[in-house]
C-alpha cells in the first residue's frame, strides 16, 4: 500500500469550485501521502491552480472538505470537527476550507510558490528568506519591544532565522549571492530562491506551481535533486503542478490527473502513463476514441 492510501497528510473530498456558471473543479477527491511527492497534472485549463488556491486559502471552495492531519491518525476526528464547526482539533487536524490563508500558512504549515516568480526583487537574497520567517521574528521581538531594546530572546531569534536562511541558501547553491538583490539573479536561480524561501517557513506541505517552467535541462535536473532532498531528508510532503512530464514521471510517488475540472486518473507514474484517458486528454481526442488510443499505446 502507498503512503497516500495508508498515511495521508492531506485529504481532499468532493472539492467543487464554481465561478458563476463555470465549474472550474467538479467533485474532486484525492489524498497527499505523508512525505510523498504528489503531482497534479492535466492540460491547460484543467483546474489545477484553482485546486491550489483552495488548499492555500486564496479561494473558499463552493463545496467539499480539505482536511490536513499533522499527526498520523488524526483523520479519525474529521467527523467530530465537521459537526462542531471547528477549524482545528488539538493542533493536529485542520479543516483548511474554513481557515483564512494566513492561518493555513502559520498553523497548518502550508507554503507555496506561484506560476510567476514573486520575489521581493529589491531586497537581498538573504532578506527574502528572513522575510519568510517574520512570524517567528515578530514573536521573538515581543511584537516590537524586545526588538527595540535588543533583548537576548530577540537576538537569539535573529540568529536562528539567519542560520535557517543560510542553510537553505547553501542547499540551493546561492550562498555566494546572499547579499545580491534578488531581482539580479538569473531566472533559474530565482526559481530556486522561491523554493528556499518557502522552505524557510518550515512547512509540512510545500505546494509548487510549475517549478520547472522556463528551466533548461540542467536546471530541471537540479530541481529534481532539490525536491528529492526536501522530501527525503526533511520529510516535507510536496504537491506540485507541472507540465514538464520528464520532471513529473521521474520524481513523483503519486500522480493525479485533471481534465476540465474532473479527476480522470490517480495512481503511480506507471499507471498514469499508460492510462488511455490520460493519453486521450493530452492528445485532445474525443471520448469515443479513448479506447482506440489506449490500444495504440499498448501496441
Amino acid at each position: 500500500m502507498s503512503a497516500w492510501e495508508t498515511d495521508p497528510l492531506l485529504q481532499i473530498e468532493r472539492l467543487t469550485m464554481r465561478f458563476g456558471g463555470l465549474v472550474a473543479v467538479n467533485s474532486l477527491s484525492f489524498a497527499v501521502g505523508r512525505g510523498d511527492i504528489t503531482a497534479l497534472i492535466g492540460p491547460n485549463g484543467a483546474g489545477k491552480t484553482t485546486v491550489f488556491n483552495c488548499i492555500t486559502g486564496f479561494y473558499k471552495p463552493t463545496e467539499g472538505r480539505i482536511a490536513m492531519a499533522l499527526a498520523s491518525g488524526a483523520f479519525a476526528q474529521v467527523g467530530a470537527a465537521t459537526a462542531s464547526g471547528k477549524t482545528t482539533i488539538d493542533g493536529n487536524l485542520y479543516l483548511l476550507e474554513r481557515m483564512p490563508d494566513f492561518e493555513i500558512a502559520r498553523y497548518a504549515r502550508v507554503a507555496r510558490t506561484f506560476q510567476n516568480v514573486r520575489l521581493f526583487s529589491g531586497m537581498t537574497v538573504l532578506e527574502n528568506l528572513l522575510v519568510a520567517q517574520h512570524t517567528r521574528l515578530m514573536a521573538a521581538s515581543g511584537f516590537s519591544i524586545a526588538g527595540l531594546l535588543g533583548l537576548p530572546r530577540y537576538r537569539e531569534g535573529v540568529r536562528a532565522a539567519t542560520e535557517r536562511a543560510t542553510y537553505w541558501l547553501e542547499r540551493v547553491g546561492l550562498i555566494e549571492r546572499a547579499d545580491d538583490a534578488a531581482g539580479d539573479l538569473p531566472y533559474g536561480a530565482q526559481r530556486r530562491l522561491e523554493i528556499a524561501r518557502a522552505m524557510s517557513s518550515d512547512p509540512v506541505l510545500l505546494c509548487l506551481d510549475e517549478p520547472a517552467a522556463g528551466l533548461n535541462p540542467r536546471e530541471s535536473a537540479e530541481l529534481n535533486d532539490l525536491l528529492r532532498f526536501i522530501s527525503g531528508e526533511h520529510k516535507t510532503s510536496i504537491l506540485l503542478i507541472e507540465h514538464d512530464m520528464g520532471v513529473v514521471m521521474e520524481i513523483s510517488d503519486h500522480i493525479v490527473v485533471l481534465d476540465y475540472g474532473q479527476k480522470i486518473s490517480d495512481g503511480t507514474a506507471q499507471l498514469v502513463r499508460n492510462d488511455p484517458k490520460v493519453i486521450a486528454a493530452y492528445l485532445g481526442v474525443d471520448d469515443e476514441e479513448v479506447e482506440h488510443v489506449g490500444k495504440e499505446a499498448r501496441a
